[in-house]
């Protein structure tokens, strides 16, 4: 095969590699806008502020977010993600001592028992019991509420972590196409200079023994 043509097949792929790749580099930064916009519509309509550095208290101070986003408006995933692992997370596990929704119903059916054993017995701690069903009531209520609105950021968190993957992975199409281009260019350009009857790895010729 003549160099010239192996060189012009070889740039011409490469061209079309190129603009695969392009191609590849705009659906992935069309879908990381996507879903930037997404998350920050989602976020902005919450209208959730973080509290100001002069509001936080000591044990909020220790998280890093939560100083460097203090009176700042929710919009983006990392603050989504700030706001419910070290501020909602926190202070979940402050009102529960660590307990989820569904462990705090394991007391509330026990009151509910004992409630309905002295209410049969006209036991005189049956207010005392209503009392407490009522403080452990309200605890899972707001626990359930708690969780749900973490549930939903950390939600958010995850779909803006897609964004970021597709924009990373859009600057790699970019970077790849940018580099085949220049192969190509650099291709044909070598294509143009090549004589036209130059022969890739053609065999040598064989010298004819001299006789002495």
């Amino acid at each position: 095969m003549k160099r010239r043509t192996l060189d012009l097949l070889f740039s011409i792929g490469g061209l079309g590699l190129a603009v695969l790749l392009l191609v590849v580099g705009i659906v992935l930064t069309t879908n990381a806008n996507f879903a930037n916009d997404y998350v920050h519509d989602q976020l902005a309509e919450q209208h959730i502020t973080f509290k100001p550095a002069d509001k936080l208290t000591d044990e909020e101070k220790k998280s890093d977010c939560l100083r460097e986003y203090a009176g700042k408006a929710m919009t983006t995933g990392k603050q989504a993600e700030c706001y419910a692992n070290d501020f909602i997370g926190l202070h979940l596990k402050g009102m529960s001592g660590g307990k989820t929704y569904a462990e705090l119903g394991e007391p509330e059916t026990a009151l509910k028992a004992q409630i309905a054993e002295a209410e049969k017995n006209n036991a005189a701690n049956v207010e005392d019991l209503k009392q407490q069903l009522a403080q452990a009531s309200a605890l899972r209520e707001t626990v359930f509420k708690g969780e749900s609105l973490r549930g939903m950021l950390l939600t958010s968190y995850g779909f803006s972590e897609f964004g970021r993957k597709a924009e990373q992975g859009a600057m790699a199409m970019y970077a790849g196409s940018a580099l085949l281009l220049l192969l190509s260019i650099a291709g044909l350009i070598h294509a143009f200079r090549t004589p036209a009857s130059e022969v890739f790895a053609a065999p040598e010729k064989t010298r004819a023994p001299i006789n002495a």
